[in-house]
């Protein structure tokens, strides 16, 4: 029997939640020629936008589509300034609820997670089951295929079913669902905050099935990417048909054929944009390449913080001073 959240749809709705949702949603936005447009009339939109969601009206509308490279080209789909408000409203009270049933190891979209959280773990988890690295450490990485555009919609909504008892809520979280598809009743938005947030409701079914049911002690997950860490290779190797096997039928998934790989911490582990040994990480080659070209096409004082920062959680005192000079150039 799952926990089921007592939120009440009042809680999402009401002016107060989204007046917060508002404070948070404008972070690092308010000069988006959008936003602005919004908050001029800033009290008449909340209201509006309280009174249609009250009384059934509020109707969720499309997206704009454009594309970045990060790292690889990726397709991203904005809401509306109006839509995304909700969204902040839908997850500011969602969120802590599931926050709870998720698994200590699944590290994406989380409050005091992230990729130095799930880096700083696998070295923890490589540490203990080599036995200090006396023991060969065997890593089964997985990817997942096109993993946004593939969650469906059914079975995310038959999920959430079984936590949401609000029936006004579920209603509302189905209306965000479908207000969007890549094909059919597929596939979940980039850009949506909500989305953040509905992965990993859908992906924890699977966390729950590596853990209590593959009896999985070292295992982690950043998104569509996971490991098994064991000393038995067999056993690793015994895991595959049994993780394809579920996420085909329970949550019509498919495993990245050319990204199920199993290896050693000797030769390297290539997971979350690095490469894992046991005594030490490097930056991956084309994370590097990414990095100084970026860096070359003059980046904002931010961008050049946030690598100097990337650089300090692996061995990378030789690509440093490389950081100090591209900046003065």
């Amino acid at each position: 029997m799952r926990i089921r959240t007592s939120h009440t749809y009042e809680d999402i709705i009401c002016v107060d939640n989204l007046l917060s949702a508002w404070g948070e949603f404008i972070k690092g936005k308010k000069n988006k020629s959008d936003v602005r447009e919004f908050s001029q009339h800033l009290m008449l939109n909340i209201l509006t936008l309280h009174q249609e969601l009250t009384d059934g009206s509020y109707v969720h509308g499309g997206y704009h589509a454009f594309k970045i490279n990060d790292p690889k080209p990726r397709d991203i789909h904005k809401a509306t300034v109006r839509d995304r408000l909700l969204h902040h409203a839908i997850y500011r009270q969602l969120y802590p609820f599931f926050e709870r049933t998720f698994v200590s190891d699944s590290y994406s979209c989380r409050k005091g997670k992230g990729t130095h959280r799930a880096m700083d773990r696998f070295r923890s988890f490589a540490y203990k089951e080599s036995r200090n690295n006396t023991r060969t450490c065997w890593v089964l990485k997985c990817d997942i295929r096109k993993f946004f555009a593939s969650v469906d919609h059914n079975i995310l909504s038959s999920i959430l079913h079984t936590y949401i008892e609000d029936e006004k809520i579920f209603r509302l979280l189905l209306d965000v669902i479908k207000s969007f598809s890549v094909k059919g009743n597929k596939g979940l938005p980039l850009g949506n905050l909500t989305s953040q947030l509905l992965v990993n409701v859908y992906m924890n079914e699977f966390d729950q099935f590596a853990k209590h049911g593959l009896k999985a002690k070292y295992y982690i997950r950043y998104a569509d990417d996971f490991v098994f860490l064991s000393r038995d290779r067999s056993w690793l190797e015994s895991l595959i048909p049994h993780i394809e096997v579920f996420l085909r039928d329970r949550l019509q998934l498919d495993l990245h054929p050319k990204k199920v790989s199993i290896g050693t911490l000797a030769t390297g582990i290539d997971f979350l944009g690095w490469v894992h040994f046991f005594d030490h990480r490097v930056l991956r080659t084309v994370t590097k390449r990414r990095m100084f070209r970026a860096l070359q096409e003059k980046p904002k004082p931010a961008t050049i913080v946030s690598y100097r920062g990337m650089l300090t959680h692996g061995n990378t005192h030789k690509l440093r001073p490389r950081i100090d000079i591209e900046d003065r150039s």
